[in-house]
């Protein structure tokens, strides 16, 4: 039987993983222009949020929890205006999420509960998973509905499952 860490390991990185897979449809029916687009001042583009999901997770777990340097430029994320492609953005998601996965699969116990510094605050290696699933979840819906608002269309994530079935 798989221990609690375990599965908090194994979770959090299928997410994750799911997560990645509904990035790469949604940036796979956008075009290059719709990728970047901006539907107001207060909002992030796709191109936007994927860099900054790329942003937090290389800092939070590349950097915190693994052992690269952290040269994360935060505000960069949201001023580029369309310095990669499609392609580009996605090898950069793929690399910095394949990094990620492996990092959480191998942290032991005690970097579960060992605290970090991340950004302006302290957490533990646990704190760390939970609020990076989170958030790349958050922002996963968010370029989700950008790409329904755009398309008009059903993004399919759920085709061939009863979602109504109780067990």
């Amino acid at each position: 039987m798989p221990s609690v860490s375990d599965h908090l390991r194994s979770s959090s990185i299928k997410h994750l993983n799911e997560g990645r897979e509904r990035l790469h449809k949604c940036l796979g029916l956008l075009s290059e222009d719709q990728v970047w687009k901006h539907a107001n001042t207060s909002t992030a583009s796709v191109g936007n949020l994927v860099l900054h999901l790329c942003g937090n997770v290389g800092q939070w777990i590349n950097s915190t929890l693994g052992s690269d340097a952290d040269q994360r430029v935060r505000d960069a994320e949201f001023s580029d205006t369309g310095s990669l492609d499609k392609s580009q953005l996605l090898a950069k998601l793929d690399e910095t999420m394949t990094k990620a996965t492996t990092i959480i699969g191998a942290l032991s116990d005690t970097d579960l509960i060992r605290e970090f510094d991340v950004q302006c605050y302290r957490e533990s290696g646990t704190a760390i998973i939970v609020h990076v699933t989170e958030h790349f979840s958050y922002h996963v819906g968010q370029v989700t509905l950008h790409t329904k608002l755009l398309l008009d269309i059903d993004t399919g994530y759920y085709a061939g499952q009863n979602l109504n079935a109780k067990p």
